[in-house]
């Protein structure tokens, strides 16, 4: 909604204002018409968008604005114990209003975020990267910055599915996932494409940054497979975007074929390829545990 892509600092203001204004509303109208629902938007909006803490921060603001408001309009009532009796009952009405609608968004949130990640590793899934992907694409046409895309494969996955069997798989996936994580940039998004295969769409980044980050990710999900005494090696195919290919289809397609070239030759290595004008790719160039050959 509007009001969540507001800064947080302007959304608690406006929700400042709106009770204020529903509390003016209430004076000018007397104690004799009830304003109350009225006060529940203000509350809404902020449980809705800035979570429990505030909604009851709202709530307590509210039912303390319209004890003021009525006290000023003259209610035959005010100060007795059954105004203040009144005020309890609205302040617990808009507690316990507050505090069902942050849950409510709290799991409405889980749910939309489990949607669009992997339940194992917690990396995005094939959804979300489309998603994220053809934002990048949709971005790079308009300011015509490069990116680039890695796709990963395990070598030797299934050997340690079938020696160790498939929990040490899964736990495998998860220190890949960690590992990449801990080796790439915040703005840099990693997905799980398939049982053993991740996609790491890196924007703002020319060739030799690419080239830079995927030997650095490499060397580090070697280290940790080693380490752990897992026979898992890397095949990467990593496509530099100078122009911008057609679908996000074609830029995954182009990128897996690279993957390819490295697992029909060799496997734990990379190779390398720029697509430039005409939408015609560079030569690839593949690096190994035996240095950089073409």
């Amino acid at each position: 909604m509007l009001f969540d892509g507001l800064p947080r600092p302007i959304r608690l203001l406006l929700a400042i204002v709106l009770v204020g204004v529903v509390g003016v509303l209430d004076f000018w109208t007397g104690f004799q018409v009830s304003l109350s629902f009225f006060y529940l938007l203000p509350v809404a909006l902020t449980a809705w968008s800035l979570g429990r803490s505030a909604g009851l921060a709202a709530s307590l603001v509210s039912a303390t604005v319209w004890l003021v408001a009525n006290h000023l309009a003259g209610d035959p009532l005010a100060g007795s114990v059954v105004f203040l009796w009144n005020a309890a009952i609205r302040l617990g009405f808009f507690a316990v209003f507050a505090a069902l609608l942050a849950q409510l968004r709290a799991v409405l949130d889980r749910e939309r975020m489990l949607s669009r990640t992997d339940h194992l590793t917690d990396a995005l899934n094939t959804r979300a990267f489309t998603e994220a992907a053809n934002a990048e694409l949709d971005r790079s046409r308009r300011y015509g910055h490069s990116f680039a895309l890695a796709y990963v494969d395990l070598d030797n996955f299934k050997a340690v599915n079938d020696r160790f069997g498939h929990s040490t798989g899964d736990a495998l996936l998860q220190a890949v996932v960690r590992t990449i994580r801990a080796c790439i940039r915040r703005t840099d998004t990693i997905a799980r494409l398939g049982g053993d295969e991740f996609g790491i769409l890196m924007p703002e980044t020319d060739a030799d940054a690419a080239r830079r980050a995927t030997e650095n990710l490499r060397t580090n999900v070697l280290e940790a497979m080693r380490a752990r005494g897992w026979p898992v090696t890397i095949s990467v195919g990593v496509l530099t975007c100078l122009e911008v290919p057609e679908s996000v289809d074609a830029l995954v397609s182009r990128t897996d074929a690279l993957m390819y070239d490295v697992k029909r030759a060799t496997k734990d290595g990379v190779a390398y390829a720029v697509y430039e004008e005409r939408g015609v790719p560079s030569e690839a160039r593949r690096s190994g545990t035996a240095g950089d050959r073409v």
